[in-house]
């Protein structure tokens, strides 16, 4: 005897159309919370791996976690700009930036609220190293002068922070000359000005990194090898991409635990209703199934009947919830990122990993509700069916 048709399924589904739809809905907003959250962590993943460079390397004092606990001194700034891994840009110029980062407090546009931004101290070559970076409006601070630059998303979020402004910052006013965005990376959430004006003004007598330009990159490992084993420096060496995933690795995985947690409890409410659903399509058809059972249907095809519409409605919840959650890909946010205690802004990001496990998730959840009711449907008593008719 062959199995029971799909489309039967599909006709039961749409016969039932309320109870579908609203079996679907509650999946679809569990499925929607689930895919944003992992569209979360992974926007900040994306905005601050983009915002490193494959070639470029990192030098920070050994066991620091982030630029704003590092440091370098003038003196291991000079050895490390000499190493003949160092790329040279036009006119000969070796691709090589001391910088220096630290955090103030700005309030915020809608709130008033204080919240931390990153400053960046930056060289002429900075500039060159992040060519991701352009100007939009204004323009670059002049060398020496107590001007500055700011990423897009400050501009938009803070007070004061637009062109024509004044910060007053580090003992000091700073005059705001342009507005830079970096598309999607972290600089954007920045403030850039002189390192040799804002070392003074924080009263630093050392930078906070040196950034350097390979001009081959395979030989990072034995450049790594050859500063870390020189006595005279302190510092450790890494890939810049490296080093901005490592800063958004301990927030990432805050926000998948939390959502997972959150989404494992929104699952049960779901489950429990798509079981609801499936065991009152079982007690609406209690003749149907008895006369599909005296037809010769065996209890195995009746299972996969309703697993299948149990899985549908999963599909359905699932491909709704992703739909609607793709159009967060539209909103940017922002977020303390906990390793560098600095606000970063960033968007939501939908991959096709991310769209696979809110589908299969979806699947699952359909899986779990409907089993039950399909097994007490392929075990019902053919003459006790039959009699309810």
């Amino acid at each position: 005897m062959k199995g029971i048709p799909f489309s039967y399924s599909l006709r039961n589904l749409w016969t039932r159309r309320l109870t579908t739809v609203l079996t679907v809905s509650g999946m679809a907003l569990v499925v929607f919370v689930f895919t944003t959250i992992l569209m979360l962590a992974q926007g900040l993943q994306e905005t601050l791996v983009e915002t490193g460079s494959y070639d470029n390397a990192i030098l920070l004092r050994k066991g620091s976690g982030s630029e704003v606990q590092s440091w370098v001194n003038r003196a291991q700034a000079g050895i490390i700009e000499t190493d003949p891994i160092v790329a040279t840009g036009s006119g000969g110029k070796r691709l090589v930036a001391k910088e220096l980062v630290v955090l103030i407090g700005l309030p915020k546009k809608e709130t008033d609220k204080v919240s931390n931004v990153t400053i960046r101290g930056i060289e002429e070559s900075s500039l060159a190293l992040r060519p991701q970076v352009r100007l939009v409006r204004g323009r670059m601070p002049k060398m020496g002068s107590s001007e500055v630059v700011v990423g897009s998303s400050v501009a938009k979020r803070f007070k004061g922070a637009d062109l024509g402004g004044e910060l007053r910052f580090g003992m000091r006013q700073w005059s705001i000359v342009g507005i830079f965005d970096a598309g999607n990376t972290g600089f954007t959430s920045e403030i850039w000005g002189d390192v040799e004006q804002l070392m003074p003004a924080f009263r630093r007598p050392v930078f906070s990194s040196t950034i350097l330009r390979m001009n081959d990159p395979s030989q990072f490992e034995i450049f790594k090898k050859r500063i870390e084993t020189d006595p005279r420096l302190t510092q450790e060496v890494k890939r810049e991409t490296r080093y901005y995933l490592e800063q958004s690795e301990m927030m990432a995985k805050f926000l998948r635990i939390l959502g997972l947690s959150l989404t494992m409890i929104f699952s049960l409410g779901a489950i429990i209703g798509a079981m609801i659903t499936m065991y009152a399509a079982v007690a609406n058809r209690i003749g149907e199934i008895g006369t599909l059972r005296a037809l010769g249907f065996r209890r195995r095809s009746i299972l996969i009947s309703f697993l299948v519409e149990a899985l549908l409605l999963g599909l359905c919840g699932g491909a709704v919830g992703i739909f609607f959650a793709s159009f967060m890909q539209l909103v940017t946010v922002s977020t303390v990122n906990f390793q560098t205690f600095s606000e970063i802004a960033f968007k939501f990001s939908l991959t096709l990993s991310i769209a696979t496990k809110a589908a299969v998730f979806a699947l699952v959840m359909g899986l779990a509700g409907g089993f039950l009711p399909a097994l007490r449907a392929a075990h019902m008593n053919i003459v006790e069916a039959l009699r309810s008719k």
